[in-house]
């Protein structure tokens, strides 16, 4: 069996369908141009390169790949190449967003950007959907990129493009857990009091699609002997598919403990804006990159089907 079995099923589907048309934003150096060429030659992706044509073109003869086939779309720095891969979804001519060789939080500000940006009425949230080797499941943890300290209403938008990607990467179920460091509701941990208040907004239908329960420590969440010794009795406890976390610290250290401790992959999406945003690390393996662009692949797969439905 794969080391990545999990990721290996993702792509998979992902090559079942069309390719994402993908505007890779400034792509100018090695890692960013081989993440997105090796996704166009797995059937993935078709790649969009956006950024200054000649720094393109140098990055992609340093590390000897070839961008001929590849559309070039020129802008002059990084902000300009931000701005032109949005505007190439908001004309039709890509599917999602991939970053390149620029910080986070250059492209994000023209994605959320309010006038010429991606935004919808949905927070836009991260989302690593994680291969931990031995465990069953992948894992999607939420949000250990973007929002740094989420009120309850941010954590409801969250846990909706939690569930909704679950849904996309085709799992039958959505098990949520709500984190915290302990199981019981405590007013002194303010965590534990969201945690009880999501449960009953998707109680009364304002979170739709997944089961949620929380607070669940991180022990009783994912295993069913500790969720057993606690006498926790849920259809999540035990078993989430989905980890959400109370705030970006915790998430990064959440998934970053399962990288480097225990060898899992963590492919990178962002959800909740009119398409997907694919963020992906120079020390990310080949694997996490095809994994982050199947993963979009899905998603937009699903939005295609859910706007088919309502046309």
């Amino acid at each position: 069996m794969s080391a990545h079995e999990k990721y290996d099923v993702l792509i998979a589907a992902a090559r079942a369908l069309p390719r994402l048309k993908v505007a890779v934003a400034h792509p100018c150096d090695e890692s960013a141009i081989r993440g997105a060429l090796e996704a166009a030659e797995l059937g993935l992706i078709e790649p969009i390169l956006v950024g200054p044509t000649a720094k393109i073109v140098a990055a992609a003869a340093s590390c000897g790949v070839d961008i001929s086939r590849c559309e070039i779309v020129d802008a002059p720095h990084s902000h300009a190449a931000a701005d032109a891969a949005v505007k190439l979804v908001l004309e039709g001519k890509a599917e999602a967003v991939m970053k390149g060789s620029l910080h986070t939080d250059e492209l994000m500000a023209a994605v959320v950007r309010r006038d010429g940006g991606l935004r919808t009425a949905r927070r836009v949230s991260h989302c690593f959907v994680m291969d931990v080797p031995n465990h069953p499941d992948a894992l999607i943890i939420t949000d250990a990129a973007i929002n740094i300290a989420p009120d309850l209403e941010a954590k409801v938008d969250i846990v909706q493009n939690a569930i909704d990607l679950c849904h996309a990467l085709r799992q039958p179920e959505a098990r949520v857990a709500i984190l915290s460091a302990m199981e019981t509701v405590n007013p002194k941990v303010p965590s534990t009091i969201e945690a009880a208040a999501l449960c009953k907004m998707a109680d009364r239908g304002q979170i739709t699609g997944g089961i949620v329960d929380g607070p669940l420590a991180l022990d009783n969440a994912i295993d069913l002997g500790a969720a057993k010794i606690k006498r926790i009795v849920s259809p999540v406890a035990g078993r989430a598919n989905i980890l959400v976390v109370p705030d970006l610290e915790a998430g990064n250290m959440l998934a970053k403990s399962l990288t480097f401790l225990a060898n899992a992959d963590a492919a990178g999406i962002v959800l909740g804006a009119k398409a997907p945003v694919i963020l992906t690390s120079r020390a990310d393996s080949v694997t996490t990159r095809l994994a982050s662009c199947a993963v979009a692949s899905l998603v937009a797969d699903a939005a295609r089907k859910t706007l088919a439905i309502k046309s």
